[in-house]
C-alpha cells in the first residue's frame, strides 16, 4: 500500500504559494468562519495585507493583536482597500452590506460569497453591476485549519484570479472547484457533514463507555480512529470499500460489526440524511 509521504502542511505550503497576484484581502464580518479563514491566511502569509471589519471592537482587537491585521468598524474602509473581499456575514445581511459598499469596492475586486443560499447571481444583483464573484462553501473544520471547501467561479474570473482564490482556501484546508449547481450536494457531503461525523464519534464513545472505557479515553479513541481513517482515504487514493475490506478478517470481529451496521440501515440512514440536507439547501436558495 503506497502512502504519500508528504505531510499535509508541506502539500498545503506548495498549493497556496502558487498564483498569488493580489496584495490585499478584506473581510466584512469576523465570526467563527471569518476568524478561521483569517487565521489560515495569516499563518501562511497568503496576502501582504489583511483588512477586517466587524461591529464588535473586541473581535477586531483580538485579531489585530494576534495577527497584525488592519481593522475598521466601517465596511466602506475595508471595501476600498481590498483586492479580494470576503463577505463573511449571515445571508440575511448580504443585501444591506452590499448596499453600503457597492460604490466603494475596487473595479477589479473579487467578491467571495460564503453565505448559504446566496448565489453568484444574487450578489451581482445586489451590487447592481457585473462584478467578479466567487461562490465558496468552507466547513467548520476551518477552525483547526482542516476545512473542506468548494469554490465556483463566474465567467469574469481569470485563471490568475482562480489560482488566487484556491490559494486562499487551501491555506486552511483543501478545496475543490465545482459547478455552482452542485453546491446543494456539497452542503450535504461537506458543509453539514461534520455534524454527522460528530454524532458518529459520540455514538462510538458512548458504546465504549458502556463497555467500561473511561469517557475521555473513549472520545480520543473514537476521534483518532475517524481522523486516521480519513487520512488513509485521502493519502492512499484507495477506494473506501477496499480499505474497509482490509480491516474485515474472515470470521473476525469487524465483519460482524459491519454486517450489523448494514442490517440496521447505517448506509441507508446516511444517504437519507444527505438527501434531506441537499433538498433543504435547494429550498433555501430558491425561497429567498
Amino acid at each position: 500500500m503506497r502512502v504519500n509521504k508528504k505531510s499535509f502542511q508541506e502539500e498545503r505550503h506548495i498549493r497556496f504559494k502558487e498564483g498569488i497576484t493580489r496584495e490585499t484581502i478584506g473581510f466584512i464580518g469576523a465570526g467563527n468562519m471569518g476568524k478561521a479563514m483569517i487565521e489560515g491566511i495569516c499563518q501562511n502569509h497568503v496576502f501582504n495585507t489583511v483588512w477586517v471589519c466587524d461591529h464588535h471592537q473586541e473581535n477586531l482587537d483580538v485579531l489585530h493583536e494576534k495577527y497584525g491585521v488592519k481593522t475598521s468598524l466601517d465596511e466602506k474602509t475595508v471595501a476600498q482597500n481590498s483586492d479580494v473581499l470576503v463577505l463573511s456575514v449571515k445571508p440575511k445581511h448580504y443585501p444591506k452590506v452590499i448596499e453600503t459598499i457597492k460604490d466603494s469596492v475596487k473595479s477589479d475586486v473579487i467578491i467571495v460569497d460564503i453565505a448559504a443560499g446566496v448565489t453568484i447571481l444574487d450578489v451581482k444583483t445586489y451590487f447592481g453591476k457585473d462584478i467578479k464573484v466567487i461562490k465558496a462553501m468552507p466547513n467548520t473544520p476551518a477552525l483547526v485549519l482542516s476545512a473542506m471547501s468548494a469554490v465556483s467561479f463566474d465567467d469574469l474570473v481569470t485563471e490568475e484570479d482562480k489560482a488566487c482564490v484556491q490559494s486562499i482556501f487551501n491555506s486552511f484546508g483543501k478545496c475543490e472547484v465545482v459547478e455552482e449547481t452542485m453546491m446543494d450536494a456539497v452542503t450535504s457531503v461537506s458543509g453539514s457533514s461534520p455534524a454527522y461525523v460528530f454524532m458518529f464519534i459520540e455514538a462510538m464513545a458512548d458504546a465504549a463507555v458502556a463497555q467500561g472505557l473511561p469517557r475521555k479515553q473513549a472520545y480520543t479513541f473514537a476521534a483518532q480512529a475517524v481522523l486516521g481513517s480519513a487520512k488513509m482515504v485521502l493519502e492512499t487514493g484507495m477506494h473506501p470499500g477496499t480499505l474497509k475490506d482490509m480491516v474485515c478478517s474472515p470470521g473476525g470481529t469487524t465483519i460482524d460489526a459491519v454486517c450489523e451496521l448494514e442490517r440496521t440501515g447505517f448506509r441507508a440512514s446516511v444517504g437519507s440524511a444527505m438527501r434531506v440536507c441537499g433538498e433543504k439547501s435547494k429550498k433555501m436558495t430558491e425561497g429567498k
